[in-house]
């Protein structure tokens, strides 16, 4: 494959992207007479033209989930949760609007229906699906996949996916995942008979060409190790959030404690009774809003995950380059040797060690006739071998732009996603931060009150009380 400038961050004006290969028929059959006609005229006969999908503006939105109980491949009962997919058409150029359609999927049909992408769009940056199970957690938190916090933020996740692959500009036409969205039946058998299974490429081929290749692009080398950066920063900064957030959360509830006390002291206190039950009412107040807080967190948790599925996907494109890379020069070698061997034949001499070499030195010379047809065969080889390296190189330069331009788009996306996800966690941390603030000194101002209209002396500033404990322990957590 043709080396690629070392620059990583060079733009390039790719052709429109398509799927390298594509085995549906199409979506005429499929929508009738409101897609006749609409399809391209290219390798990418599975999708809808952008003039065409124009005409369908479809909001998708995965609404509920629901328990079940059912009996999977191997007979056996077991639970799972099903989530409700609706989609609507907004409006058709005619100005018709349509009637909501659904449906039922399972989390293991969103895992086919990835897979699948996976394999027919190697050069896009495939976007991720949600955790399967919880992983990062802290103590409040719970790891059962049926938890029902965790279905939920779940189900945002998965519409969040749905969301993604309808906004990208290629897998949105895709007709296997239009079946997703609008035919519950036979969906699997659908998607099984495009073969994509028998396509996809091993873990152990994909290992291989990682180590035996011998001419990396420099780019792709680099976005691999910067996938593997992200996925360690964005693991290390989930793990400090757990523990902090395990950390808060004992900090807010000691607080409450102190609204209990300050209510049963209230009782025993006739000048200062009123003070210290308005503080116990506000320790209550701001030991309970702890678990609003941590919820929000946990959304932006949620956003900083997708990002850290998301550096698997990067590495999944750089790895079928390493394959596409491997076969190019296992291809061009083969050639090599094949010319080799004509030439030798052609000339009557062995530069290398063989075993025909050593056969023809035990069992005597070939004859001419014998020759001749070794040699017209190897030439119709060799002829062969270098259309198939052409079509290699050509196919590979495709896959080059086309997953650098996918890459950039990424990119952009990346950057605009989390640069607005951690400004609105700085804006909640800062809101937060004045609630707090102002929950303290009306405390400190009502409990304080009685011993500035009396003649008690009020504790003094250096003294560890409950005030300045409660506020000491809060404020190292901010």
């Amino acid at each position: 494959m043709e080396q690629a400038t070392p620059d990583p961050e060079r733009l390039w004006q790719p052709a429109p992207l398509e799927p390298l290969s594509h085995p549906d028929a199409g979506l005429e059959s499929m929508v009738g007479e409101e897609t006749k006609g609409a399809r391209d005229e290219g390798p990418g006969d599975g999708t809808m033209t952008e003039n065409n999908f124009s005409l369908k503006k479809i909001e998708i939105s995965v609404s509920e989930a629901e328990k079940r109980t059912g009996r999977n491949a191997m007979n056996m009962q077991e639970t799972y949760t099903a989530y409700l997919i609706e989609t609507r058409s907004v409006e058709h150029n005619d100005g018709q609007s349509v009637l909501t359609d659904s449906l039922w999927r399972r989390y293991s049909e969103f895992e086919l229906l990835r897979n699948y992408l996976l394999v027919y769009y190697p050069h896009i940056v495939v976007p991720p699906l949600p955790e399967k199970r919880a992983e990062f957690v802290w103590h409040k938190l719970s790891a059962d996949n049926m938890d029902p916090d965790f279905v939920e933020r779940r189900r945002i996740g998965l519409e969040n996916f749905l969301l993604r692959v309808a906004s990208h500009p290629i897998l949105c036409r895709d007709k296997i995942f239009y079946l997703f969205l609008t035919q519950e039946g036979n969906w699997k058998e659908t998607v099984n008979e495009t073969g994509f299974q028998l396509k996809a490429d091993s873990r152990l081929k994909a290992l291989n060409a990682t180590f035996r290749v011998k001419n990396p692009d420099k780019r792709f080398i680099e976005l691999k190790h910067y996938s593997d950066e992200l996925q360690s920063v964005i693991s290390h900064l989930l793990r400090v959030r757990a523990r902090v957030a395990d950390r808060l959360y004992g900090v807010y509830k000691v607080h409450g404690n102190y609204g209990r006390v300050f209510s049963e002291w209230s009782a025993i206190e006739k000048e200062m009774g009123d003070g210290l039950q308005s503080a116990g009412h506000h320790m209550d107040v701001y030991a309970s809003s702890i678990d609003d807080i941590l919820e929000d967190e946990e959304h932006y948790a949620d956003q900083l995950k997708e990002y850290l599925f998301y550096a698997e996907a990067l590495r999944a494109v750089c790895r079928k380059h390493e394959l596409m890379q491997y076969d190019l020069e296992m291809a061009a070698q083969d050639l090599a040797s094949k010319k080799q061997q004509c030439e030798e034949l052609a000339t009557g001499t062995v530069r290398t060690f063989s075993l025909k070499g050593m056969t023809t030195k035990l069992f005597g010379q070939e004859t001419p006739e014998q020759r001749e047809a070794r040699i017209k065969m190897l030439e119709e080889q060799i002829k062969e071998g270098e259309q198939q390296l052409k079509s290699k190189n050509l196919e590979g330069r495709e896959f080059v732009r086309n997953a650098w331009a996918d890459i950039e788009r990424f990119k952009e996306q990346k950057n605009h996603d989390l640069k607005e996800a951690l400004i609105s966690y700085a804006v909640m941390q800062i809101s937060m931060c004045k609630k707090r603030a102002c929950a303290r000194l009306a405390v400190s101002n009502l409990s304080l009150e009685p011993y500035y209209s009396s003649d008690v002396s009020p504790p003094s500033v250096h003294h560890p009380g409950i005030f300045s404990l409660g506020f000491q322990v809060g404020h190292g957590h901010e």
